[in-house]
């Protein structure tokens, strides 16, 4: 039988990070962090139970921070080019090494990763790791790479701007200007000739809104003249890059999100994905991108998995905040319907403001008419980020981050959501509210029951809007239905947007039955999949169907023919 794939993607930082300081700009000293060695057995089976299949976890390989590691042999970052306290995530210093403030004991950083993964694969779940291949920090300098192997900028010719072999991006003749903070922020940093940012801002002035912390890999494409591509030979990044890969693949690692894939240049992905494929078996891609026109060219290139974020997510949020009608979910499913397969679906994500965050819905109970119809519209991937079943928030000002909606990637910090569901390692509901028990409850049960049905895995897809538009029981500005179907098994899946109780009349189309093979007026056991209660009913073109919706709910009705 084929299995959904359901991801949780966590911040190990904060994940477990019993700490309750909180102070806005906090040391780690001050507000603590969360360790690799946090995800026991019982918390990954905590992690399992609830029906994931995949972890990603973010910020693993070592990135710039303001913490101190020195005295463990690891280069000290110059603050002025670190965002936030903690340092971003994507800010990568050493793609060899796993970021020592995820370590028990620091210099068994790696061991520590290590026992993680045979941990993770004991419970048969599977890992995703970043890999970042776009930019690094400023200040990249691998302290732990192979012997054998070259550091990035190792041989570059930084007298010209552009070289295929350089690895790095050159403003010759130019310093670095930072044109924010402090003169003092600035002391003792220099860099000449500057490198271009991350964000392809190719001048020396570099923005507090750039991605002042990173510089832009050159993988060959000469950006100043049109961006010609200069990729025979082989650049020297692209050969870095795969060593990389090759690194991570060896250490039994079942995916790669791979970082604004859309940054590098196709060609690059064609040439290293099957290679990587073929030497660490099926690892997969998992491409962050925002262009729908580039999806066809990525999962040509190899990527398995393309984030759908500009259509599926924007449109789920746009619905929540009451911007666009619920019928305009089937636009955004139909304009890749083709790649389905290929795209994760999420409503939160690191990047993302949470779904119960001011910003979005306000309450992560609201969200769950969106949640329920993107995970169940499809067999395809769905993401949850750690948090979201709890209705976090994602309201505090930790600092760099500030009150944002969005949980910091960059401050040290602890959820008070998290801390109160791993209650010291116990993972029970004993300190949650009745609200979030009731949100977590019905995730749990989307995700371990619905989700195994056959008619999510494998079943087709039928829009029922088009046939209520005009019908007097079904309000398009608030409800929203659809099918999903395979030989014999029926899945009805019916959303509530609307603040009160709602009695929703469906109209099953002739082309319903014609296109599931279904015979009107038959006898069938209906069962609602959320609460497990089944009777008797028919279906039929000739009335229509009724079910009473509580706000703000979804309903997942599956009809089996009587024997």
């Amino acid at each position: 039988m084929k299995e959904k794939m359901i991801i949780y993607s966590v911040l190990p930082r904060l994940f477990d990070n019993r700490n309750s300081t909180r102070t806005p700009h906090g040391s780690i000293e001050t507000n603590g962090c969360g360790k690799l060695n946090s995800f026991t057995h019982e918390a990954l089976k905590a992690i399992k139970k609830q029906g994931y299949t995949h972890i990603w976890f973010i910020g693993l390989p070592e990135h710039a921070t303001k913490t101190n590691y020195s005295k463990y042999g690891i280069t000290p970052d110059f603050s002025g080019i670190v965002k936030g306290r903690a340092g971003s995530p994507y800010a990568i210093k050493d793609y060899y090494d796993i970021d020592p403030d995820l370590a028990e004991d620091v210099p068994d950083r790696m061991e520590e990763f290590d026992d993680l993964v045979e941990r993770i694969h004991k419970l048969r779940l599977k890992i995703i790791i970043d890999f970042v291949p776009n930019h690094v920090a400023r200040q990249y300098r691998s302290d732990v790479k192979p012997p054998y192997i070259h550091d990035l900028g190792e041989n570059d010719n930084n007298n010209l701007a552009f070289d295929p072999q350089n690895n790095f991006y050159y403003l010759p003749g130019q310093p670095l200007t930072l044109m924010f903070g402090s003169e003092e922020e600035h002391y003792n940093y220099s860099e000449f000739p500057a490198k271009v940012s991350g964000n392809d801002r190719f001048t020396a002035q570099v923005f507090e809104s750039d991605w002042y912390e990173t510089v832009k890999l050159n993988y060959g494409v000469d950006y100043m003249n049109n961006g010609t591509q200069h990729f025979d030979p082989i650049p020297d990044t692209w050969h870095r890059m795969l060593e990389i890969l090759c690194f991570w693949g060896s250490k039994h690692i079942d995916g790669f999100r791979c970082d604004m894939a859309e940054m590098v240049p196709a060609a690059f992905w064609a040439w290293a994905i099957p290679q990587i494929k073929e030497s660490y078996g099926n690892i997969i891609f998992l491409a962050e991108i925002y262009n729908p026109h580039a999806y066809n060219t990525y999962i040509n290139a190899g990527f398995d998995y393309l984030y759908d974020k500009v259509g599926m997510y924007d449109t789920m949020c746009n619905i929540l905040r009451g911007n666009t009608p619920p019928i305009q979910f089937y636009t955004a499913y139909q304009a890749h319907v083709h790649l389905q397969k290929h795209m994760l679906y999420f409503m939160e994500n690191h990047d993302e403001q949470r779904l119960a965050s001011d910003f979005i819905v306000g309450d992560g109970l609201k969200a769950r008419p969106a949640v329920g119809m993107s995970v169940l519209c499809g067999s395809n991937p769905f993401m949850v980020y750690f948090g979201q079943t709890l209705g976090e928030r994602g309201m505090d000002a930790e600092g760099f981050s500030g009150m944002d909606g969005r949980t910091s990637i960059f401050d040290y910090w602890s959820l008070d959501k998290m801390q109160r569901w791993i209650n010291d390692g116990a993972y029970n509901t004993e300190k949650l509210t009745e609200e979030e028990k009731t949100l977590q409850k019905f995730y749990c049960t989307l995700f371990t029951r619905i989700c195994k049905e056959r008619t999510v895995t494998e079943g087709e897809f039928f829009d029922l809007c088009y046939a209520n538009t005009f019908h007097s029981g079904f309000n398009t500005q608030k409800h929203h239905a659809f099918f999903r179907h395979i030989l014999g098994e029926y899945l009805l899946v019916v959303s509530n947007f609307s603040s009160t109780t709602d009695l929703v009349r469906i109209n099953m189309p002739q082309e319903l039955f014609e296109k599931m093979k279904l015979t009107p007026n038959v006898a069938m056991k209906q069962t609602d999949l959320f609460t497990g209660q089944s009777n008797i009913c028919t279906l039929t073109p000739l009335a229509p169907y009724e079910l009473t919706m509580e706000p703000h709910s979804v309903q997942a009705i599956k009809f089996v023919l009587q024997e």
